[in-house]
């Protein structure tokens, strides 16, 4: 029987952390990038500011760890951990920090091209990897399972087939168009009414312009400045807005003016040369892509943004397709070890709970598309809760930091979490420290929120009567009094 390959259009962190995993499980990997190798200085020069620094947490670096523990290792060195969030108020004071988890949890901050380069180093380490930059995929077909690719460097075309074809190819995904052509996909896409730009704050004295054990914020109620560490020590800031906010800023002026209005103590920091790049950097649209299915047949499978774009606001979307291709090999190898079990009288495909050497490169048809059914039974339902989970963080950062009521919400359920961990747990501990669905994560978070409005009303009714018994205790004599006085005044009225 032949090994069996893949094509995966895309070579960005899902992509290669995608060819890795295949690599590793014996399958013939071609991997196509639009894009230039930027691990080449010449490529990385070309490159403008406009992706936003991520934050790796559990998820993610449970896939890196699954696909080889020496790589995570690598991924660690690359990375700043954050214990919380550092929030700063309009008049450049400090309000406070708030830690993440009461057990000292933290996520990652993460150079998203150093994190890539780190990754097609790694795929290019496997001697059954193809990869090719600056391919542009022209179309393909999910039904022969073919693919025509364009050499943007000598402008010749390439056809080649496989036996599994990955999109992988981001928000814009051609494979996810070709993926509605071949079956019935649902689909929803929109574009929130606010965009992001992405501004460098160099380090000071050779050191972190700001706390680097924190992400910063700067809420503002309708938009929203966030910086994350990196690690030489400057800090990759992020200013989310309204459309109509970025469009009031025409000039240099307007920007100082707006700076010393909203965040006045950054202005030092940034310095006038890095403030100047804000009209130099692009400004990116914030929008949202759920599908479902992800799969079509055995043939082919969308993953990370080309199935569920997100917006930034829960740090999730690399984490989410990071998730994605672990539980892909997951299921992959559930059919090899299905496959292996079936061919010994008697084994139990139980038996070895250690998937490092299996191998899934000779499956047939009817076990890749087995695998992949299960994955599309899962992975839109979770990725959809992972997206409006988001949506609900970024009014949750950028005023609910700053709304009492919310701010004790979020310190109950973190006391209810460390007290009862059996009981409770923080949604972002769900979130971001453990491997929970997204939708269950949800589901579990919905119900602790009436269970802690519930203790809320309840203490609030309580204190009200406990107050309304001492006002009583304390006016009760004098109330008596009176009452004698009104029975006095009405029997001679009458």
């Amino acid at each position: 029987m032949t090994v069996n390959n893949v094509i995966i259009v895309g070579g960005g962190l899902v992509g290669a952390l995608a060819g890795c995993y295949f690599a590793k499980r014996g399958w013939d990997v071609s991997v196509y990038e639009k894009r230039a190798d930027t691990r080449l200085e010449k490529n990385r020069l070309k490159k403008k500011s406009k992706s936003i620094n991520l934050s790796i947490s559990t998820r993610g670096l449970s896939a890196v760890e699954r696909l080889d523990p020496e790589l995570l290792k690598k991924v660690a060195s690359i990375t700043v951990p954050a214990y919380g969030r550092m929030v700063h108020e309009i008049g450049g004071k400090t309000v406070h920090a708030i830690r993440y988890s009461e057990n000292g949890d933290y996520t990652s901050a993460v150079n998203r091209d150093i994190l890539n380069q780190v990754l097609l180093t790694q795929l290019e380490t496997y001697k059954n990897v193809k990869v090719y930059f600056e391919h542009k995929l022209e179309t393909c077909d999910l039904k022969s399972k073919t693919a025509r690719f364009r050499d943007l460097t000598t402008g010749e075309c390439i056809n080649t087939r496989a036996d599994l074809i990955i999109g992988a190819d981001g928000a814009y995904s051609k494979v996810r168009q070709r993926l509605q052509s071949s079956t019935r996909i649902n689909l929803e896409q929109k574009y929130i009414d606010h965009a992001y730009c992405e501004l460098l704050m160099q380090p000071k004295n050779n050191e972190f312009a700001l706390d680097p054990d924190y992400v910063h914020i700067w809420p503002r109620e309708t938009f929203l400045l966030l910086a994350l560490p990196n690690i030489d020590k400057s800090f990759t800031c992020t200013l989310f807005m309204p459309l109509e906010t970025f469009d009031s800023i025409q000039t240099y002026d307007d920007l100082v003016h707006f700076f010393e209005k909203n965040f006045p103590d950054t202005i030092e920091l940034f310095g006038e040369e890095a403030l100047k790049r804000y009209f130099e950097n692009p400004k990116g649209d914030l929008f949202y892509i759920k599908t479902n299915p992800h799969h079509y047949s055995g043939n082919g499978l969308i993953v990370g943004d080309a199935a569920h774009c997100t917006v930034p606001f829960y740090a999730q979307g690399m984490n989410c397709g990071f998730e994605d291709i672990e539980t892909l090999d997951v299921f992959l190898v559930e059919q090899a070890k299905m496959a292996s079990a079936a061919k010994v009288s008697g084994a139990n495909q139980d038996d070895d709970d250690d998937d490092d050497d299996v191998k899934t490169n000779k499956l047939t048809p009817q076990q890749i598309e087995a695998a992949l059914i299960k994955y599309s039974a899962c992975r839109p339902k979770d990725s959809a809760a992972m997206i409006d989970l988001a949506l609900y963080n970024y009014t949750e950062l950028r005023s609910g930091v700053n709304n009492p009521m919310v701010t004790v919400k979020i310190f109950m359920e973190r006391k209810l979490s460390y007290w009862f961990p059996n009981l409770f747990c923080h949604l972002y501990s769900m979130v971001s420290f453990s491997k929970l669905s997204y939708s269950e994560a949800t589901r579990r978070w919905k119900e602790q929120n009436r269970m802690i409005n519930s203790i809320i009303m309840t203490s609030i009714g309580l204190s009200a009567t406990v107050l309304g018994l001492g006002v009583l205790k304390i006016s009760g004599p004098r109330l008596s009094q009176t009452t004698e006085l009104l029975k006095l005044f009405n029997s001679k009225s009458m």
